[in-house]
């Protein structure tokens, strides 16, 4: 039964045609360089103060404790960083980018939509392109908020 950590880990190796490097949690760096992007962050918290949709959900839910499986439901973000906003030549010259590794993520977690089985259920994923906080800049980029179900693991004594 995989983990939370091996679905985040398999996440982080997820194969999308132009993105430079995609950070596993334990590779996170503190800032970003031109020479990094475009990255992919693996996070597993939801960002709540830059949604651009300000619905309300936990990042954790437990479901069904009793009776059949027992599974959590995982709110996760993988965060696409494609420019820095101070770029001299503006949003208009990434956008074309954005758009073209918004497709390329998109067929990336389609081909491989339980993440090798570590999700007990297909992933659920909004998109949603914006501006972004990393360390000490902003970044063109875009949010793909997934949704996991996951069994629980029993407990180790």
């Amino acid at each position: 039964m995989p983990t939370f950590r091996a679905a985040l880990s398999r996440l982080a190796r997820l194969n999308v045609t132009g993105v430079r490097h995609n950070y596993d949690l334990d590779q996170l760096p503190d800032s970003l360089t031109r020479a990094q992007l475009p990255a992919l962050l693996t996070l597993p918290i939801e960002l709540e103060r830059e949604r651009l949709f300000q619905q309300r959900q936990d990042s954790l839910q437990t479901a069904d404790f009793s009776g059949a499986a027992k599974t959590v439901n995982y709110r996760v973000t993988h965060l696409l960083l494609v420019a820095a906003d101070q770029s001299v030549l503006g949003i208009r010259s990434c956008l074309p980018q954005l758009i073209e590794l918004i497709d390329n993520y998109t067929a990336a977690i389609a081909a491989d939509i339980t993440l090798d089985d570590t999700l007990l259920a297909p992933a659920r994923l909004s998109v949603e392109p914006g501006v972004f906080p990393y360390g000490d800049r902003q970044f063109y980029g875009c949010a793909f908020r997934h949704a996991w179900l996951l069994q629980t693991q029993a407990a180790r004594s």
